[in-house]
């Protein structure tokens, strides 16, 4: 008995806003709660749907609290371990691409419901915890995001692979098998989304391949809940490899292996340039020419236009910028701000609001602002504050971190009046965004200051009322970023709304949320089925002289 497979109608998860005195505010307290009384948690390789510990323990620290007890303690997989995730995934790879679609689509679906239903409050936790995100922030990452991840791919895939052959002729049927690509997949994720590392693994599975899960070590918890729930949704075990360790290590591991197929990477641009590097050194060792998709940094800008709308535009920027402590890829770096506005104060409130921001522990509701992510990026973000100040950039508010209970950077704006000192051209991924005052005539100038000065080109956002202005801004800035926004500040891509991505330095703007991105992982087949009658010599017409 055949079934055709029609998607449900696909939406983005509401998100709860967690107002005082809300119903969900006890439940993700609780969790919180019950998670903290659990640390250590202990984390294994799953290989096969099993779990692996071997021992070599690395800890996931809470960046709010870093001489605390580690919210998690994994086990770093061996090369043993690697090899046999490898063997595993290659040898599943075209049972599961043979599995009927709807079974397929049917168990990211029913994903997206123990997103939202059975693990929420457990991902909340795990995310706030160890990730330290406020409330909102987790809720509309590994809540709101995750799930909409899951439920679109199921709609985009759909659509995409009715995408046949348009011409139709009487004597032949043709038609396009979607195959995955033949080979495995390397998912490399951040620690700063749940969300991404669910996507990078379900792009390529829910097209039939098979994806080795190399997660951050600042995020292992909560991915660790999100391998779980795709494995109870029914993933097959060999399907996904969920493999925790020494990150060079396990990607060198897989990039010498003939069956690599892909790199589904999200990270540094550095480190992707060099991964890029050495699979390019190895590719006469592969079966297939794989393929490399990467999403990577930022140096996002607001720029004001003199008619933009004064406290929106405050508002817009301090969510911009300082959000999640800036440690997002989309995160506000630079602002352009015209002459005319900052004479009438525009700078001064912008300061003056961001001072009121509260920053602490993840479980305060007060706090705004949480720590920044690890040491390493404490300092990094310090260096830059101090080399921004050595140049003779101005610390308007901030400029000072603690590092003594959690790593914690203050909200720092900085004025500069060159436009191309340090904190304007170099991504930073923490809570500093430095303002450059413009001449209101040269605002198309500027425009294309904005562009030349960034080596990367991921977000924009345009501030006018002037329509021309919009118009013409627009334009001007059509190479600078692959997202860019109008009257709408640089973070906060949704799902099925806005295709994320960029170019240049920020990476191969596949646009997560589009057949264009799945589409990489995708090695198609046309079939020719001839219905006419053998021909029955080998001349053509032309040849009869």
């Amino acid at each position: 008995m055949s079934y055709t497979f029609v998607p449900p109608t696909t939406y983005n998860e509401p998100s709860y806003e967690y107002a005082k005195g809300s119903p969900e505010r006890p439940l993700v307290e609780q969790a919180l709660k019950e998670m903290k009384a659990q640390m250590p948690i202990e984390i294994p390789c799953v290989i096969g749907g099993k779990e692996i510990k071997t021992g070599n323990l690395m800890d996931q620290i809470r960046p709010d609290d870093v001489k605390g007890t580690p919210l998690a303690r994994f086990h770093a997989a061996t090369p043993e371990i690697v090899a046999d995730a490898i063997t595993r995934s290659v040898k599943a790879q075209r049972k599961w691409a043979a599995t009927p679609w709807y079974q397929r689509a049917t168990t990211f679906l029913r994903a997206a419901q123990l997103v939202t239903g059975k693990y929420r409050w457990q991902l909340m936790a795990a995310t706030m915890l160890g990730q330290g995100k406020n409330v909102w922030q987790a809720e509309v990452d590994c809540i709101a995001e995750l799930a909409d991840f899951f439920r679109f791919s199921v709609k985009i895939v759909d659509d995409g692979y009715k995408q046949q052959p348009m011409t139709v002729v009487p004597d032949a049927i043709n038609r396009i098998e979607y195959r995955p690509i033949e080979g495995f997949v390397l998912a490399v994720s951040p620690f700063n989304f749940t969300a991404i590392g669910g996507n990078l693994v379900t792009v390529p599975s829910i097209l039939g391949g098979v994806a080795i899960w190399k997660p951050s070590p600042m995020s292992m918890y909560s991915n660790y809940l999100t391998h779980k729930i795709l494995l109870e949704a029914g993933v097959p075990g060999d399907v996904i490899q969920f493999v925790p360790g020494d990150a060079e290590a396990i990607v060198n591991q897989c990039i010498e292996h003939r069956d690599f197929a892909a790199l589904h990477f999200t990270g540094s641009t550095h480190v992707l340039r060099n991964l890029w590097a050495r699979v390019g050194a190895n590719v006469h060792k592969y079966r297939s020419l794989p393929r490399i998709i990467g999403e990577t940094g930022g140096k996002n800008a607001h720029l004001l236009h003199s008619s933009a709308d004064f406290e929106s535009t405050i508002i817009q920027s301090i969510r911009a910028a300082f959000e999640y402590q800036g440690q997002k890829c989309s995160a506000l770096g630079r602002l352009y701000l015209p002459r005319s506005l900052y004479k009438a104060g525009w700078l001064d409130r912008f300061v003056e609001e961001t001072k009121k921001i509260q920053q602490g522990a993840v479980e305060e509701y007060t706090s705004f602002m949480g720590p920044v992510i690890n040491e390493r990026s404490f300092d990094n973000i310090m260096g830059l504050i101090g080399q921004a100040q050595a140049e003779g950039g101005k610390i308007l508010t901030g400029g000072t971190g603690d590092k003594s209970k959690g790593y914690f950077v203050e909200p720092t704006i900085i004025l500069t009046e060159d436009p191309k000192s340090v904190t304007m051209v170099k991504e930073i991924f923490g809570p500093v965004v430095t303002a450059y005052v413009y001449e209101d005539d040269d605002f198309l100038k500027v425009c294309d200051l904005l562009d030349d000065t960034s080596e990367y080109a991921l977000t924009c956002a345009l501030f006018a009322q002037d329509p021309n202005a919009l118009l013409q801004g627009a334009e001007a800035l059509k190479w600078c970023a692959g997202n860019l926004y109008l009257n709408e500040r640089t973070p906060g891509a949704v799902v099925g709304q806005h295709p994320f991505g960029g170019s240049r330095s920020s990476g191969t703007n596949d646009k997560s949320g589009t057949w264009a991105h799945f589409s990489r992982f995708i090695s198609a087949q046309v079939v020719k089925d001839n219905l006419a009658s053998p021909p029955k010599e080998f001349t053509y017409p032309s040849n009869v002289a």
